[in-house]
């Protein structure tokens, strides 16, 4: 049996939940998986058996339950200091973790006008002039990151860590919205689109049933 248990919502729209996901799998973490369907029924009390945020990601480790995907992460590191989930040089580590923060707490127009979709194809949708600044910020994140990263990547900071799996929903953001990137940045985005888990999640994701309005805003012209 798993040590252990990550609760998710529809692998079809919550970036949340696949940032935690991702960085279990690749991580060659082993875990039991459930999943919640966000919106529907009674979804807040289910979740409330396990977290009291009543939001996805909730990681369970016996009796405790850590709630949100930057803590998901870090308390993954802590635990399995020896996966390097966070770059051992100092300076690279905080590097990491700037930009990890800057992504869990930023970019909120293009997290409201171009919400994850995988199953979506939205090419030119959810353009505004601050949605173009934020993907021109990630744009800089990645092309300044994998200029430093030992070998130029194929990852931020070399090998896939936490970094990556905080960006892996804009990927997939890029990819629905089809936003032409720079050479370098469109290489990290196939590089990531290419990892076996994602592959994985995005085939569970165009599986899945549910349609949740609210976050299918593009399909309406």
């Amino acid at each position: 049996m798993s040590r252990y248990t990550l609760v998710i919502g529809n692998k079809n729209y919550s970036s949340w939940s696949l940032r935690s996901w991702l960085l279990l799998k690749q991580s060659g973490i082993e875990f039991q998986e459930v999943r919640v369907p966000l919106y529907t029924g009674a979804y807040k009390d289910e979740l409330r058996k396990y977290s009291p945020s009543g939001k996805v990601p909730v990681l369970l480790d016996g009796q405790l339950a850590v709630w949100d995907s930057l803590a998901i992460a870090e308390y993954l590191a802590e635990q399995h200091p020896e996966l390097g989930l966070w770059p051992a040089n100092p300076a690279r580590r905080a590097l990491a973790r700037s930009i990890s923060a800057e992504m869990h707490s930023g970019f909120s127009a293009l997290r409201s006008n171009m919400s994850m979709n995988c199953r979506g194809h939205f090419p030119g949708r959810g353009r505004t002039v601050e949605v173009a600044a934020d993907i021109d910020r990630i744009q800089r994140i990645w092309t300044d990151c994998l200029a430093q990263a030992p070998g130029g990547g194929p990852f931020l900071f070399g090998s896939f860590g936490i970094a990556d799996a905080m960006f892996a929903p804009v990927v997939l953001r890029f990819k629905t919205y089809v936003v032409q990137l720079p050479v370098s940045a469109q290489r990290y985005a196939d590089a990531i689109v290419a990892l076996a888990p994602l592959k994985q999640w995005i085939e569970a994701a165009r599986a899945e049933t549910e349609v949740i309005p609210a976050f299918e805003p593009a399909a309406t012209p």
